[in-house]
């Protein structure tokens, strides 16, 4: 059975950090593309960041670029979003995928598998 657990959100103040972890379990890891997705109350899912099998490509959406990173432990079976200078518009449930092919992806549409979502809301 395929589990992806997310774990680390949490609410935070404006301007701090968190990190955010989804480790998996079921599969091969070290061949899959990561990535998250977010979503806020009323509005769609929307790409966040993704990593490729290697973790020698990234891509990220324009409004994280510069504040977010993703980064993957291939021998945990881990993929982590770090997230600085945080604001209240990534207040959100942020989720974790993964593409079975390897490659980066921006959208959910060849996303094989999810996780659950953790919240993660910043307010001051």
């Amino acid at each position: 059975q395929v589990q992806l657990v997310e774990s680390g959100g949490g609410l935070v103040q404006p301007g701090v950090s968190l990190r955010l972890s989804c480790t998996t379990s079921g599969r091969t890891f070290s061949t899959d593309a990561m990535g998250w997705f977010r979503q806020a109350p009323g509005t769609g899912r929307e790409f966040v960041a993704s990593i490729n099998w290697s973790g020698r490509s990234t891509i990220y959406a324009d409004s994280v670029k510069g504040r977010f990173t993703i980064s993957r432990d291939n021998a945990k079976n881990t993929v982590y979003l770090q997230m600085n200078s945080l604001k209240p518009e990534d207040t959100a449930v942020y989720y974790c995928a993964a593409r079975s092919d390897g490659a980066l992806f921006i959208t959910s549409t060849r996303i094989d598998y999810w996780g659950q979502g953790t919240q993660v809301t910043v307010s001051s």
